[in-house]
């Protein structure tokens, strides 16, 4: 977003998100997933229940600001001229700063159509991020959902679903939770997990609904971000050990979800794979970036190069295997929400596999009419082997959070976060070397 100031587009928003009711009703869509307070612990859009009415081709524009203020404080043990961020090593401070103020703030676009009954389409924009500031198009896909074309045979419209385009593939329920730039109405929290699994792939997906509460989903997808067409060398180029390939990434999940009177209970499970690929991204594929804006980061970073402050890339570029698991319970105003993941998988300059876990647990109370008040807390840690001789054993990475929220309305949010995160056994010449950080969070958001 290079011609539009910042100021403009959070006047323009404002004016959109306050002035929607006054105007016109945004359109009612099927099997969808609302952007503003509605869509909180919302996973896949429902198969059944009452849906809309189709009317004819509707379509329904929604939009996400985030607004951030940060007060954390960083530190590390330098090696040589490792410093960081923020310090002033000519004056003497070279183990810790202080990074406080506005962060950039980010914006999303979505355009959301109803083309036939039973079918939308999606499309999903970024017009303001940290790592790239200009107008960004996510992705977009086809849900089918009823085959109007067919006569609509019932057992489609009872059991099936189909998502074909070029979209995050359905790996794991935390997706459902994290920020998107400036969709950050749907976290308790102000960043996403430490091992921040999101991508964007073309391909498709199938979901077989088979009774009450049981999801069942396969999907296949291309296992780059990006288009390729390129075709590879069949023997390895030095230093890779094995000759690059294009094969296709392979999703699968099952999830049980339902209601026991005042209690709902959801178990999912996930695995995601692609034994050989030019560049995976499912844990590098963020084209926003970190709310936590340069802890860790190097005196000579930059918030759009260095855009994943706090979280960790574990390197696994050629070849990977990630499997999910989330729990969800839901008592009245008490939440409970955790993941565990665990993953492997490498480079093709490597001859084995390395291995990676992470655990997260997060606790929500909601309360006042409507849940417009919630305070959370979540415990975050990951272990395992970077990639790189100097890497000679795990390292690990914890995190925890202290959050209170309050929605004055469904489409506004306000945050308020303590965090505290650690580094352990990094090697010296690491920047995160004895890291640490800690402080404050504020945010203010819109989704509509």
């Amino acid at each position: 977003m290079k011609k539009i100031s910042l100021s403009n587009l959070l006047a323009g928003l404002l004016a959109l998100a306050f002035s929607l009711p006054l105007v016109a009703q945004q359109a009612d869509l099927q099997y969808f997933r609302p952007w503003d307070k509605n869509g909180i612990n919302v996973f896949e859009p429902i198969k059944g229940g009452d849906q809309a009415e189709f009317k004819g081709v509707s379509v329904r524009i929604g939009g996400s600001f985030t607004q951030d203020y940060q007060s954390l404080t960083h530190e590390n043990k330098p090696y040589k001229k490792n410093y960081l961020w923020g310090t002033i090593p000519a004056q003497g401070d070279s183990l810790s700063a202080k990074l406080n103020g506005f962060n950039l703030a980010m914006a999303n676009l979505n355009f959301d159509f109803q083309i036939e009954d039973g079918i939308r389409v999606c499309l999903e924009n970024y017009m303001s991020a940290r790592h790239h500031n200009e107008f960004w198009v996510k992705g977009g896909y086809i849900q089918i959902d009823k085959l109007p074309m067919f006569g609509s045979p019932q057992w489609f419209t009872d059991y099936v679903r189909v998502k074909i385009g070029h979209f995050q593939p359905n790996f794991g329920d935390q997706q459902f939770r994290r920020t998107d730039g400036g969709n950050a109405i749907f976290n308790p929290f102000a960043e996403n997990l430490i091992l921040d699994a999101f991508t964007t792939e073309i391909g498709g997906e199938v979901y077989i609904f088979p009774a009450k509460g049981l999801m069942l989903m396969g999907g296949m997808t291309s296992g780059l971000i990006n288009g390729n067409i390129e075709n590879y060398p069949d023997k390895p180029v030095a230093p890779n050990l094995e000759a690059t390939k294009r094969s296709p990434s392979i999703s699968l999940k099952a999830a049980y979800d339902n209601n026991f009177g005042d209690l709902r209970f959801r178990l999912s499970a996930s695995m995601y794979t692609n034994g050989n690929i030019a560049r995976n991204t499912l844990y590098s594929g963020d084209r926003t970036g970190s709310h936590y804006f340069m802890v860790l980061e190097p005196t000579g970073g930059s918030y759009s190069a260095n855009f994943t402050s706090g979280r960790f890339n574990p390197g696994l570029t050629n070849r990977v295997t990630a499997v999910m698991i989330n729990p969800f319970l839901k008592y009245k105003g008490l939440e409970i929400f955790g993941t565990y993941e665990t993953l492997k998988g490498g480079t093709y300059a490597e001859s084995s596999d390395r291995s990676w876990n992470q655990l997260a647990v997060e606790g929500i109370f909601r309360f006042l009419p409507n849940e417009q008040l919630y305070l959370g807390a979540r415990y975050n840690t990951v272990s395992g082997r970077p990639s790189g001789a100097a890497y000679t054993k795990d390292v690990s990475i914890n995190r925890t959070a202290l959050v209170a929220g309050w929605f004055p309305t469904k489409n506004l949010l306000l945050k308020g976060e303590l965090v505290s995160q650690k580094y352990l056994d990094f090697p010296t010449s690491d920047i995160r070397n004895e890291g640490k950080f800690n402080g404050m969070m504020i945010e203010a958001i819109i989704g509509f």
